[in-house]
């Protein structure tokens, strides 16, 4: 009986060491991702400090009882400083940076509110190896064991965010097995994994007045060490939730010339979870308005439509519209401004869902930035 205990294991280190041979590296030393992950939940939900880059990030519309409506981002960064960094310590460090970026929209009344975080590795910002637990100051987000999610933040001194997001579905991984290529070059890949609905509770201080919220969400979680080619500039993404419970990821990987890379995708997740991906070949990506910002310069195209065929071949042509134009994060710590908006998506003029969109590069390049 022992030898069939013995295959199991034989098979299982041909695995670890084929693994281990298909990895890569920058020429600095940092990991790529270059082959298929095996995620291991809730470990991988967590902090991967053996890659360059890393982010989670979370877009969402927030209800009132008073019909008030707000949108919200927020942004925890990772950025190692050296390869094969240690995961962090509660010390004083030298090995990572966490920057991290939160806003509020208050859509009635047009407001913008926006702050960015940039702290080294210590007691003030930290990323768990072992689950998804990160701070940067008193911002912190935190998945229990029921895989709720917990984010409190604030913004300046008028806003306080306490919010709970729990998974209307499970995640889901895009690319291909959870590899996702952005670029012909081996070192432009990340891996994606994201929460496409989270349904909020919670409240907002405004102002000094607390205001209970419902709400939903949108949860990224990328893995990397390069994520732009050479050529590629900049990047929009839209993320959408369809009042019928499905939903669509699009990320336009743009060229100097503002062209579409062929590695650009969309995505669409059926109402149990199942991915249909297409190239740009296959959707129609139109700029109906741009707006300028007063603080960048940059010339932003905040009103879009998107049209194609779904999944089953029916024809679609979506509205994109910004709920108001001055949504911009002007990079005061990281250097990069960026558009970053919550949106309604409309279709023969009726409102089919809720979204959030996000324009890159329209400043300068970030292909320095994500190499």
């Amino acid at each position: 009986m022992k030898p069939l205990f013995i295959i199991p294991a034989i098979t299982t280190i041909l695995s670890f060491l084929t693994a281990w041979s298909e990895m890569s590296y920058t020429e600095d030393g940092y990991r790529i991702p270059t082959e298929y992950p095996s995620f291991v939940f809730p470990r991988d939900h967590g902090s991967h400090p053996d890659f360059r880059i890393e982010w989670w990030y979370i877009t969402g519309h927030l209800h009132a009882d008073n019909e008030d409506r707000y949108g919200f981002q927020a942004t925890f960064f990772r950025y190692a400083l050296k390869p094969n960094a240690a995961a962090g310590s509660n010390q004083f460090g030298d090995e990572h940076i966490y920057m991290a970026h939160m806003a509020l929209s208050d859509i009635k009344r047009e407001v913008f509110y926006h702050e960015e975080r940039l702290n080294r590795d210590g007691w003030d910002a930290f990323c768990s190896t072992e689950k998804m637990e990160m701070q940067n100051g008193n911002w912190s987000l935190i998945q229990d064991a029921e895989d709720r999610i917990d984010l409190i933040s604030t913004i300046q001194e008028e806003v306080q965010l306490d919010l709970t997001l729990e998974p209307a579905q499970p995640h889901v991984t895009f690319g291909d097995k959870g590899l996702s290529k952005k670029g012909s070059e081996t070192s432009a890949c990340s891996w994606y994994i994201t929460y496409p609905r989270l349904q909020i509770i919670g409240s907002v201080v405004l102002n000094n007045k607390k205001i209970n919220v419902k709400g939903e969400a949108w949860m990224d979680h990328e893995i990397s060490s390069s994520q732009l080619s050479k050529t590629q500039v900049g990047w929009d993404w839209l993320s959408v939730r369809f009042d019928d419970q499905t939903e669509l990821m699009l990320y336009i990987l743009r060229d100097e010339d503002g062209n579409p890379d062929p590695h650009s995708k969309l995505v669409w997740i059926s109402a149990d979870g199942e991915l249909t991906h297409m190239g740009p070949d296959d959707f129609k990506w139109t700029i109906l308005r741009r707006w300028e910002s007063p603080d960048s310069q940059s010339n932003y195209p905040v009103e879009t439509s998107l049209s194609g065929l779904r999944p089953d071949g029916s024809p679609y042509q979506l509205h994109i519209k910004p709920l108001f134009d001055e949504q911009e994060l002007t990079g005061e710590l990281g250097g990069i401004a960026y558009w970053e908006g919550a949106c309604d998506i409309l279709e023969n003029g009726d409102p089919v869902g809720e979204a959030y969109m996000e324009l890159t590069g329209y400043n300068e390049s970030l292909e320095s930035q994500l190499r």
